[in-house]
């Protein structure tokens, strides 16, 4: 089968990236014929705001590109991951008038909010979910901090919307948590073009000691992610335990500073994968501090195939990752106070936290699995093929 595989990547490597980046080594390893086609962020410093807002609302290039692709490539299904800015949903539009079925993964909520995060001013925003034009998010310059920007961004869906391009050249959409599965249906999405699919690993990695008596966190240095309570909590813990914070970002100057006055806390900037791997596997436990409505990220997934247990703010999909006291705890999202009682509660109970790496890493092999997740594709892409027998 031949799956043309459709992505705008960022400035910097990012999750979205790796994501489609496995799933096209997954296809592959199963025998698919996968057509990569992708473009990248570092063309908008090339473009001017017109220029950018134009092709986020209809990239005609993209839209011919794709077309003539498609023509001598003869895909059978076209799945999309990131379209924004660049690709545009004019990309949906050349599927279609080729005759291929498209699927789109969801990896955030840029269909119902302008910065896809629904977070603003440090906490969750919801003001545009069920608003017809977002307005509040062009107001608030929700979007790369810009009202132009935003403006562009919240004119891409809203044009969409009323040509019907979401319910008309999307044939099914693709959510990684039962969480954002009902908030896409929330904003309007048709809910019977939505399916449920985890997020996985390939390869899977092998489960680590836990022996490094320290915790870790793994991830972008951002508001968003909690950072300022993740910071919070260990300056109240001093040393009861070691903080590895691996990541960078826009909050990094203000992660440095603390590192350098708590000497629980050590910041450990950017590292290769296979570096993130063995911290994540000797770690104790792995914190994911996130204060806006994680869509469902690998980190999560990543600590439990290592056997590492997760202590998680119990906020959208990160609360469908945790069985408390079995593969790890939660804590009010926001909340300090809570994260250091959940932390003191592992650190007082060393048996229950060792018996939780065995049930971390026999969760990941119930659920998460790439086998698993390759079946439930084929299930995907067979619901949206015009012969139900399309995969084998």
């Amino acid at each position: 089968m031949r799956i043309l595989l459709v992505h705008n990547q960022y400035q910097q490597l990012g999750g979205e990236d790796t994501i489609f980046n496995t799933e096209a080594s997954l296809l592959e390893s199963y025998g698919h014929q996968v057509i990569r086609y992708t473009t990248h962020n570092d063309r908008i410093k090339e473009m001017n705001s017109l220029a950018l807002a134009k092709a986020t609302l209809w990239n005609n290039q993209i839209y011919e590109h794709l077309r003539t692709l498609i023509q001598r490539t003869k895909p059978q299904i076209a799945h999309f991951h990131n379209i924004f800015p660049l690709i545009s949903p004019a990309a949906y539009y050349a599927a279609k008038h080729e005759g291929v079925p498209v699927v789109q993964t969801l990896h955030n909520f840029r269909l119902l909010c302008a910065n896809g995060l629904f977070f603003r001013d440090g906490h969750v925003c919801e003001s545009c979910l069920t608003k017809h034009t977002p307005i509040p998010g062009i107001i608030n310059s929700c979007y790369r901090q810009s009202r132009t920007a935003s403006l562009a961004a919240a004119m891409m869906v809203k044009f969409h919307a009323l040509l019907g391009t979401w319910s008309s050249t999307v044939d099914v959409f693709i959510a990684y948590s039962h969480f954002a599965h009902k908030k896409f249906i929330e904003g309007g999405l048709p809910a019977d073009k939505i399916a449920f699919k985890t997020n996985f690993l390939y390869p899977v990695p092998e489960p680590g000691t836990g022996t490094g008596n320290y915790a870790l966190f793994v991830g972008r240095l951002a508001p968003e992610k909690g950072i300022q309570t993740l910071l919070s909590a260990w300056q109240k813990l001093g040393d009861k335990i070691p903080l590895k914070i691996l990541g960078d970002g826009p909050l990094a100057s203000q992660v440095s500073t603390v590192a350098e006055s708590s000497p629980g806390i050590e910041w450990l900037g950017r590292k290769p994968l296979s570096e993130v791997y063995q911290m994540m596997g000797e770690a104790a436990f792995l914190v994911i501090s996130s204060e806006w409505y994680e869509t469902f990220g690998r980190v999560g997934i990543e600590a439990l195939a290592k056997g590492t247990p997760l202590v998680v703010a119990n906020i959208g999909a990160l609360a469908e990752l945790v069985v408390p006291k079995q593969n790890g705890l939660t804590f009010r999202p926001g909340d300090a106070e809570d994260l250091v009682t959940q932390v003191q509660w592992l650190l007082d109970h060393p048996q229950e936290l060792k018996q939780m790496r065995q049930f971390a890493r026999a969760d990941f092999e119930t659920k998460y699995t790439a086998s698993d997740n390759y079946r439930r594709l084929k299930e995907i892409y067979n619901s949206v093929s015009e012969s139900q027998m399309i995969v084998q």
